[in-house]
């Protein structure tokens, strides 16, 4: 029993869970905490974004909707669009009608 007690006492006294280097560091010198998930983060939208210097720059291009078209033209028609029509492009074009219309406010 004597041999439990003594072994167990060797375990008092060395800290349970994560290391303690508190008694190896100097008073005067701090933790730098480092965000592992940001660095993470920033990695892989560089890998989904790939290299912005290789990109050549897309010059403005012309806007697939005319700018006659309204609302009903769409909302009437039922043929579909001669070209995919860009999300931003639409967008604008939505909040232009609905700025029109006072639903925009």
């Amino acid at each position: 029993m004597e041999t439990n007690g003594s072994s167990s006492n060797s375990n008092e006294s060395q800290p349970s869970g994560g290391s303690n280097n508190s008694s190896t560091e100097k008073p005067n010198e701090k933790e730098i905490f480092v965000n592992h998930a940001e660095i993470a983060w920033h990695e892989k939208r560089r890998e989904w974004l790939g290299d912005q210097s290789q990109r050549s720059r897309r010059t403005p291009r012309e806007p697939i909707m005319s700018w006659t078209t309204t609302y009903e033209d769409l909302l009437l028609s039922t043929e579909p669009f001669q070209q995919p029509i860009p999300l931003a492009e639409m967008v604008d074009f939505l909040v232009d009608i609905w700025n029109e219309e006072g639903l925009y406010d």
